[in-house]
C-alpha cells in the first residue's frame, strides 16, 4: 500500500502526501459531484430570481416569496412591503430584501454542515478518504477570510429574526381569501410548509443547541433548558437533511409564487 505519511525531512507539512491519485476502488467522486451540482443549482436559481425584481408578489392572496421578504425598495409592488420601505428605489444590482438576504446567505455559508459540504466537494480539502488533495498545507479557519466562519453563532440570531418575518408572511396570507377574510389556497400551504421546514433547519443549528444547553454545568438545575436542549438535539441529528430540504422548498416556494404572479398558474382555493 502507498504510504500516506509526510516524507522524511518534510515534517513541517501538515497534509499527508500520496504518490497515487487515489487508493479508492469505488465511485468516491459521485458524492462530491452531486453536492457541487446541488449547491451550484440553488445559487444560480436564487441569484437570477433575486435580481429579476419581478413576479415575487401575489396581491390577491398576499403571497410574498421569501427571496423578497421583507421588500424594502420604494419600487416594491403595492402592498408587498408590509414593514414599509426605504425612501428610494433600488438599482438592479441591489436585492429588494437588502437587509435580510446577506444574513441568510452568511448563515448558510458558515453553517457547520455546509462548510463540510463545500470544503470537500468544491475546495477539495479533503475530497474523500484516501484521495490525493490539491493543497499542500492546511490552515483551517485561523486566517482571513475563513476566520469569519466563527461568526456563525451571530448569524444564527439574525436567521431567527428572519424566520419570524417569514412566519408572519405565511400567517398573514390566510387573512386574504378570495372574498375577503380567512381563506386557504395551495399557496398558503406552500408558504406554511416552507416556513415550518425553515424553522426545523434553523432550530437544528449547532449554535442553537449550544445556546440552550452548551454552557450548562448541571442539567438537573435547569429542567426547562434541558428539555429544550433535548428537543433541539433530536432536530440536530437531521441537520444535514433539513439543510438540503430547505434549499428545495425555498426554490419551490419562490417558483410557485412566481408562476401565480405571472399568470402561468391559478392558485387553487380550498376554503374561500
Amino acid at each position: 500500500m502507498t504510504a500516506t505519511l509526510p516524507p522524511s525531512g518534510q515534517t513541517g507539512r501538515s497534509r499527508p502526501q500520496m504518490s497515487a491519485r487515489t487508493l479508492r476502488k469505488d465511485r468516491w467522486w459521485v458524492g462530491p459531484l452531486l453536492t457541487t451540482l446541488g449547491l451550484a443549482g440553488f445559487v444560480s436559481y436564487a441569484t437570477v430570481r433575486v435580481f429579476q425584481q419581478n413576479h415575487y408578489w401575489v396581491a390577491e392572496h398576499h403571497y410574498l416569496t421569501p427571496f423578497y421578504s421583507p421588500c424594502l425598495s420604494a419600487n416594491c409592488a403595492p402592498g408587498s412591503a408590509v414593514f414599509g420601505t426605504l425612501p428610494w428605489e433600488f438599482p438592479w444590482f441591489l436585492p429588494y430584501a437588502l437587509f435580510t438576504l446577506p444574513f441568510l446567505l452568511l448563515f448558510r455559508f458558515t453553517c457547520y454542515y455546509y462548510r463540510k459540504a463545500y470544503y470537500r466537494s468544491i475546495w477539495q480539502a479533503p475530497t474523500a478518504c484516501a484521495v490525493q488533495e490539491p493543497h499542500q498545507r492546511y490552515t483551517g479557519e485561523s486566517r482571513f477570510p475563513m476566520l469569519g466562519q466563527n461568526l456563525h453563532r451571530y448569524f444564527f440570531y439574525a436567521a431567527v429574526l428572519i424566520s419570524l418575518i417569514n412566519t408572519y408572511d405565511a400567517a398573514v396570507s390566510f387573512a386574504y381569501g378570495t372574498n375577503g377574510g380567512f381563506g386557504i389556497g395551495v399557496g398558503n400551504l406552500v408558504l406554511l410548509a416552507n416556513v415550518i421546514l425553515l424553522w426545523c433547519y434553523t432550530l437544528s443549528c449547532h449554535s442553537c443547541r449550544h445556546v440552550f444547553g452548551g454552557r450548562l454545568k448541571s442539567f438537573g438545575r435547569h429542567p426547562l433548558q434541558y428539555r429544550l436542549w433535548t428537543w433541539i438535539s433530536v432536530l440536530n441529528t437531521r441537520h444535514m437533511t433539513w439543510a438540503w430540504i430547505t434549499l428545495g422548498t425555498l426554490v419551490l416556494t419562490d417558483l410557485y409564487v412566481a408562476l401565480v404572479s405571472s399568470g402561468v398558474l391559478t392558485d387553487l382555493r380550498i376554503i374561500n
